[in-house]
């Protein structure tokens, strides 16, 4: 009634993928998207467009952290649906404010 020692207890693991290489990329994507953020800021432009330049870059950029370092990827599509919802609310709350610094009252 002993256990059998012959196979080591991890034998039944998958060996762990580093993601080092695609968190760097990631990282440097972020970074570069930060810089085209701070330039967009400096646009001579209206601030209706301005704020949905800014807003794009919000959305990509929380996207972005949020299919690689909070491990959306390899969720199911429910899994993925549910963390989009709250992006979508923050983009129309964004729009809803917009809307209202043009509105003439």
């Amino acid at each position: 009634m002993g256990h059998d020692h012959s196979q080591p207890a991890h034998a039944d693991h998958h060996e762990h993928k580093s993601h080092k290489k695609e968190y760097i990329i990631i990282f440097v994507i972020l970074g570069v998207l930060t810089v085209l953020e701070i330039w967009a800021a400096e646009l001579k432009v209206t601030k209706f467009q301005k704020g949905s330049i800014l807003t794009a870059f919000a959305v990509v950029k929380a996207g972005i952290v949020g299919y690689y370092y909070m491990h959306l990827k390899t969720e199911t599509k429910w899994t993925k649906l549910i963390a989009l919802i709250p992006i979508m609310a923050a983009v129309y709350a964004t729009v809803l404010c917009l809307e209202v610094i043009h509105k003439p009252f």
